[in-house]
């Protein structure tokens, strides 16, 4: 049996054909990407309409024949964008909603009914297609005002009155920002909105370049200028003393989502204003504790019930996913670190309301499974109680988190080193030692990006598992089977005594480094997110004692690894690792599928009674366990193969 360059043609084709569908599959998902601008600027045309066709008709009449040119193409506009969405089940109900809005518009319907339908549209659209609406952290209304000065007070006016230098002759003219009668219908998310994508048709341009941190100051600070400054003493009264009050606006995204009006229908005109001077300039009041409310879980929970009743089993299907992804997937790794048994019968409780609601079973069904999915949920806000917050949960929970992801790379990169060490190839070990250092390098600015720049959701968390788990998966399935054959071959030791010095090539050893960055780099990912949790449920201290007492144990164990596997045979040493590799790579199979359908990528089958075994990758789901079955198959053929080859080799 001769080792030499092409030895490793089987590995690198795999992982080349490996790597091509990962980039198809990625590729396949731009257009959902896509969809989510496209949605944001249907629902702030939709915005649009609803506050400014007063100003175009009254009394059946046009009261400005440049206004309501605009409002009709901003109705023609939203139709046909629709019709470009991805399909969905609740797609025609919507365009035919939006057809019925131009021709309301084009019948010059009453104000009131406009702004029903416009309303009421886009709801329902964020319903069908769930868009993030809401900034992660308070946003700084210093620095909010600083980029008014700077971008928006030329042609709006220092004071936001629309009567800045810049502003004569503009058609339309700049919004006054400091009418309240307008402002009392306009949301911050729809201030967010016009400043990153600007508005066609005005002078309005887009400021998507400035980071969506700035976008939201700058959104924040146009929306307080309406309500007078003086009155938020009375806002924060009014906030502080009335719990129901508190509970109208439980977080940053209804804060955002709702407008002073609908705000006064809930609480009152006398208190409605007051308090959105003080929310608008203090938003910090608004923040979910640490720990997070699953407020917003709950709300799409019963969206989604209400979708699958109305017999859209689409806007259902999306509601009940986004109740995970964008509602309990934020608090999901300070939970996994408390009470991981409640974690996983919520997980599992999603994943049967999916199932449900998938296979259109009767209502009472999906009534009863979303019921235990809101009871979980419940139990769950107990454990993620600030004062559940104790020193031992954070050691215990930074020390476990760090010890299971760190676990399952090392075995992958001390396997590749001993292999090195067993072959007389130190020299290529330099490879090794750059993937994993290089994952940690891009692991830290990832850290930092998503701190600092975007926000990772839940869905690209369990996308980048998922196909980085597969990906993996696949290699180390033929990385298993090709070391599997070395132990099989009797030649192989004479062999590796006398031409070992030309059996890697450079193209072999790269390939190490990117098995070695990948393992890695997916490991890290999760841990970041992880610690990113729990680090926000304060006991720094606790947290980085568990972290340090987990990497000496990982060092450990790393050491015992290198001088064990040195002492071994080197047939019985390619065995061993070969069997490791296997039982690593059914792991991430199963850990791969299980990612892609918390992302709503894959469907997902129950298997009532099923064992769970997260760190093994078992799920209790038909998916998870065919793609294990399918791992487990190939690499059984694999190794079948090679032993029966392996006389012929001799």
């Amino acid at each position: 049996m001769t080792l030499n360059r092409n030895s490793f043609a089987p590995m690198r084709a795999l992982g080349r054909g490996a790597l091509a569908i990962l980039l198809l599959a990625l590729f396949a998902l731009q257009p959902a990407r896509a969809s989510e601008s496209e949605v944001q600027t249907i629902w702030r045309l939709l915005d649009y309409v609803a506050v400014d066709y007063p100003g175009a008709v009254s009394g059946d009449k046009v009261m400005s024949a440049a206004e309501y040119a605009e409002m009709t193409e901003f109705a023609t506009q939203v139709e046909a964008r629709l019709k470009r969405l991805p399909q969905k089940a609740a797609k025609p109900n919507l365009v035919a909603r939006a057809a019925t809005l131009r021709q309301s518009i084009a019948a010059k319907s009453a104000p009131a009914t406009i702004e029903e339908q416009s309303r009421g549209l886009a709801e329902a659209l964020l319903g069908s297609y769930p868009v993030p609406l809401a900034p992660r952290s308070a946003p700084d209304l210093a620095r909010g005002a600083k980029l008014y000065a700077e971008n928006c007070s030329m042609c709006h006016g220092a004071t936001g009155a629309g009567n800045g230098p810049g502003a004569a002759g503009l058609d339309p003219p700049p919004i006054a920002f400091t009418d309240a009668a307008r402002a009392r219908e306009r949301s911050l998310f729809a201030l967010y909105q016009v400043i990153s994508q600007g508005l066609e048709g005005t002078s309005m341009a887009s400021f998507e370049a400035l980071p969506d941190g700035d976008r939201w100051a700058l959104s924040f600070y146009v929306g307080s200028l309406a309500f007078p400054e003086s009155s938020q003493t009375v806002g924060r009264q009014i906030w502080d003393a009335e719990a129901p009050v508190r509970a109208a606006i439980p977080d940053l995204a209804t804060l955002v989502a709702k407008t002073p009006a609908q705000l006064a229908r809930e609480i009152g005109d006398d208190k409605a204003g007051p308090l959105t001077a003080f929310l608008r300039r203090q938003p910090e009041a608004a923040v979910a504790k640490p720990a997070g409310s699953l407020a917003l879980s709950r709300q799409r929970l019963e969206a989604s019930l209400k979708a699958y009743s109305a017999g859209d089993r689409g806007a259902a299907s999306d509601l009940a996913l986004s109740a995970y992804l964008d509602g309990f997937e934020p608090v999901e790794p300070v939970l996994a670190a408390r009470d991981p048994d409640l974690m996983a019968k919520i997980e599992l409780a999603m994943g049967n309301l999916r199932s449900t609601i998938g296979k259109g079973r009767p209502v009472a069904e999906v009534e009863t499974a979303n019921a235990e999915v809101a009871r979980l949920f419940v139990e769950a806000e107990a454990a993620l109680a600030p004062e559940q917050a104790s020193v031992s949960s954070s050691f215990l929970g930074a020390f476990g988190i760090l010890l299971r992801e760190g676990l399952e790379a090392l075995l992958i990169v001390i396997a590749m080193m001993a292999f090195l060490r067993k072959t007389g190839r130190t020299d290529v070990m330099g490879y090794v030692h750059g993937g994993w250092v290089s994952a940690l390098t891009a692991g830290a600015l990832t850290w930092f990006v998503a701190t600092y720049f975007i926000g990772v959701s839940g869905a690209s968390r369990e996308l980048t598992e998922g196909f980085g788990s597969l990906f993996a998966a696949i290699i180390l399935i033929s990385v298993g089977i090709w070391m599997h054959g070395k132990s099989n071959a009797e030649a192989w030791q004479r062999y590796i005594k006398e031409k070992i010095s030309a059996a890697l090539s450079r193209r072999s050893a790269w390939f190490l480094f990117g098995l070695t960055f990948l393992v890695v780099y997916r490991e890290v990912f999760e841990t970041i997110l992880f610690y990113a949790a729990l680090w926000a449920q304060g006991n720094g201290g606790a947290m980085l004692a568990g972290a340090a007492t987990a990497a000496v144990l990982l060092g450990l164990i790393a050491w015992a690894m290198l001088c064990y596997s040195a002492r071994l045979p080197i047939t019985q040493f390619f065995s061993w690792s070969a069997a490791l590799i296997a039982v690593l790579a059914i792991g991430l199979a199963g850990k791969g599928v299980g990612g892609l359908q918390e992302a709503g990528l894959l469907g997902v089958t129950p298997l009532a009674g099923f064992p769970r075994v997260p760190i093994l990758g078992v799920y209790p789901t038909l998916q998870t366990v065919l793609a294990q079955l399918a791992a487990a198959i190939i690499l059984a053929a694999g190794f079948w193969f090679n032993r029966a080859r392996a006389p012929r080799a001799a």
